[in-house]
């Protein structure tokens, strides 16, 4: 079965900002009150969908969230006979609830869902479970309308299972495709889905101490369950906990993997030889071949080194020449250690991997977010790319009408006390109302209802 992975890409946002607001995201935590450039980030992400597009890898884009989410704020109490005066009353008596209230932190797509292709599901479908995020703020209240959007594209019923998010408790805590990763030989094959946790009901006890950890077993095992995967092609692992506490809240932070290849820092997992046994037993067993692994060692490496720059946080992609690519954020070819590691990589005749191309993402990556970060992978076949919404798909049309719009409605600079300003609700909702129209979304945001 010819199937492809499609990567959907997040618009960032006209809101971006750098509120700091994620606990245990060094990068965020550490740019906090900075002023940014939502115009120059939105840029920065289109530039890179445009540049994968050109080389063969499928890209389609999701919206940027309603942003100040006004609902949100009136949800809580926080009043006003207009929008614009709840935002005078929530800087004046609670700005740390109206940063929360503006986070376009629905960029980071790989957030957004887990996805399982219709090969690996026992009704063929293709099945999405949009994240709860329930572990922090200003997250959890992406999930109403990432489930709205994902709906609206993903319609076709006979194809799709859209799921609802995961009940909003931490047992069940889903910070969606961050922490899941498949491997397979071909994206049209069954394939071997592998989640990762850093918590579990059963075992408190084994959690980090400095930050928190935001995936639960539970929420994973949910997931599995919903999307009828094979338990024999299902793993769970869990981060440990010491690589949290240093700054690795998502999985990603510290693995990557794409097909049959599995690139990794050796202090990912609790127990990564273990780790490392039951995945490579798991994929032999569905394919008589080896998964490749490309291990990143300490001593190359330090876990803190992997946190700065992000390595593990780049993308690994498919070419149509059957070859990989890694598609790295430019701090790691700043540092010559990374780079080093790097060069290593794309040198090894032993996998697949044998380029890399360094993107400047330099505005979300002050927010805490690469180039992993911004995608969400979703594996359709033909048939089933066929029956989803046409309109979000990247073409060199698109590309030129989402810069255009991006050139018309975003500011150059954002401070954190411009978010008092409610001039910046009314051209948020513009643009917002603008791209649902680009997108031929509908009306998925409470502002156009």
């Amino acid at each position: 079965m010819t199937a492809h992975e499609v990567n959907f890409d997040g618009i960032v946002g006209p809101t971006h900002n750098y509120g700091g607001l994620a606990f245990g995201n060094v990068a965020s935590m550490s740019h906090s009150q900075q002023t940014s450039n939502p115009k120059k980030a939105a840029l920065q992400g289109l530039s890179k969908m445009r540049t994968l597009m050109d080389i063969g890898i499928p890209q389609a884009v999701l919206p940027p969230h309603e942003r100040p989410n006004i609902p949100f704020l009136r949800s809580i109490g926080i009043e006003g006979r207009t929008d614009g005066d709840v935002i005078k009353s929530a800087a004046n008596s609670h700005p740390e609830l109206l940063v929360r209230a503006y986070s376009a932190a629905a960029m980071w797509t790989a957030n957004a869902a887990t996805v399982s292709p219709s090969p690996d599901c026992h009704d063929k479908k293709v099945h999405i479970t949009p994240a709860n995020l329930m572990s922090q703020l200003h997250r959890s209240q992406e999930a109403i309308t990432t489930h709205a959007v994902l709906s609206r594209i993903f319609s076709d019923t006979d194809a799709f299972t859209v799921h609802k998010p995961l009940p909003s408790t931490p047992m069940l805590a889903d910070e969606g495709a961050a922490n899941h990763t498949r491997f397979c030989t071909s994206y049209g094959t069954p394939g071997v889905e592998f989640f990762v946790y850093g918590m579990t009901y059963s075992n408190p006890g084994s959690s980090p101490k400095k930050f928190p950890a935001r995936q639960a077993l539970e929420a994973s095992e949910a997931i599995a369950r919903l999307h009828q995967l094979s338990p024999e092609s299902t793993l769970y692992a869990q981060q440990h906990p010491q690589t949290i506490d240093a700054g690795v809240f998502h999985n990603d932070v510290i693995s990557v993997g794409n097909q049959n290849v599995f690139l990794y820092h050796e202090s990912a997992f609790v127990d990564t030889k273990n780790t490392l046994t039951r995945l490579r037993n798991a994929f032999e067993a569905s394919y008589q071949e080896p998964l490749i692994f490309v291990p990143v060692s300490v001593n190359q490496l330090t876990v803190q080194e992997a946190v700065d720059s992000y390595l593990f946080n780049s993308q690994i992609v498919s070419l149509p020449n059957g070859r990989m690519l890694l598609v790295a954020p430019q701090e790691a070819l700043d540092s010559q250690r990374v780079k080093a590691v790097v060069d290593a990589i794309v040198g090894d005749s032993s996998n697949p991997i044998d380029d890399v191309r360094f993107f400047d993402l330099r505005e979300s990556m002050h927010n805490g977010g690469g180039p992993a970060c911004l995608r969400l992978r979703v594996v359709l076949t033909e048939s089933e790319q066929g029956k989803m919404l046409q309109s979000v798909l990247m073409t060199e049309e698109l590309h030129a009408t989402l810069v255009s719009w991006v050139q018309r409605h975003y500011r150059d600079s954002l401070h954190p006390d411009d978010l008092r300003d409610p001039s910046l609700l009314r051209e948020s909702r513009t643009a917002l109302d603008e791209l649902t129209q680009i997108l031929e979304l509908g009306s998925v945001y409470s502002f156009q209802k």
